[in-house]
C-alpha cells in the first residue's frame, strides 16, 4: 500500500511539475513553439519520463485544461445566473485568482483550445434551454452561444493585458448587457421562470 501511494504520489508531483513547466513557458513564447525536449530540460527529467505521463504537449495542455476547467459552473449559469441578482461568473472568478493560469488566454492556440472545451461542454444545455424558451431556431440559438462565448474570451483577454483592477463591474455590465439581449427573444410568460 505505501509503494502505491508513493507511486501516485510521484506521478501526481511529475505531471503537476511538466504542467508548471509548460505554463512558465507560455510566459515568453507561443505555444506552437514550445517542445518536449524543452520541459524535460527544464524539469531535469529524460524524455522517457515525460511519454510515461504524457502522450505530447498537447496532452499536457489538455490536462491543463481539465484542471482548470473542472470547478467552474455551466455556460447557462455563466451568463443567465437563475433566480440571483447581480451574480458574477465563477469562471472569470477563476480567471481573476488563478493567475498562473491567465497565459493560457494571451496565447491563440491555447486561447481556442480553452473556448472549445468551453463550448463543448455548454452548447447543448445553453442552446436547447434557449429554444425551449423562445422562438429560436437552433441556429439562431447556437449562433447567440457562439457570440456570447467569443466575447467572453475577447473580454477575459483585454481585461488580463490591461491589467484590469475593477473586473467585478465589468462583469456587471457585460452580465446586464446579456442578460437584456436574451430576454428581448423569451417568451413573455416565461420570463420570471427563465431569468
Amino acid at each position: 500500500m505505501d509503494k502505491i501511494q508513493k507511486l501516485d504520489r510521484r506521478t501526481r508531483y511529475t505531471r503537476q511539475t511538466i504542467k508548471d513547466i509548460l505554463l512558465e513557458e507560455l510566459k515568453t513564447k507561443p505555444y506552437n513553439k514550445i517542445t518536449v525536449t524543452e520541459i524535460c530540460k527544464k524539469a531535469e527529467m529524460n524524455r522517457g519520463t515525460f511519454y510515461l505521463h504524457y502522450y505530447d504537449i498537447d496532452d499536457v495542455l489538455n490536462d491543463i485544461l481539465e484542471d482548470f476547467l473542472s470547478d467552474t459552473s455551466g455556460v447557462l449559469e455563466h451568463v443567465l445566473c437563475p433566480h440571483k441578482q447581480n451574480c458574477t461568473y465563477p469562471f472569470c472568478e477563476k480567471i481573476r485568482s488563478s493567475s498562473q493560469y491567465q497565459v493560457l488566454f494571451l496565447d491563440d492556440l491555447t486561447s481556442a483550445r480553452m473556448l472549445e472545451k468551453l463550448m463543448d461542454s455548454g452548447k447543448e444545455q445553453f442552446v436547447t434551454h434557449l429554444m425551449q424558451n423562445s422562438l429560436l431556431t437552433f441556429e439562431q440559438a447556437e449562433s447567440i452561444f457562439y457570440f456570447q462565448m467569443n466575447g467572453c474570451l475577447a473580454i477575459n483577454r483585454m481585461m488580463i493585458k490591461q491589467q484590469c483592477g475593477d473586473w467585478t463591474k465589468i462583469q456587471q455590465t457585460i452580465d446586464q448587457f446579456i442578460k437584456a439581449g436574451i430576454e428581448n427573444f423569451l417568451f413573455h410568460d416565461q420570463r420570471e421562470e427563465f431569468l
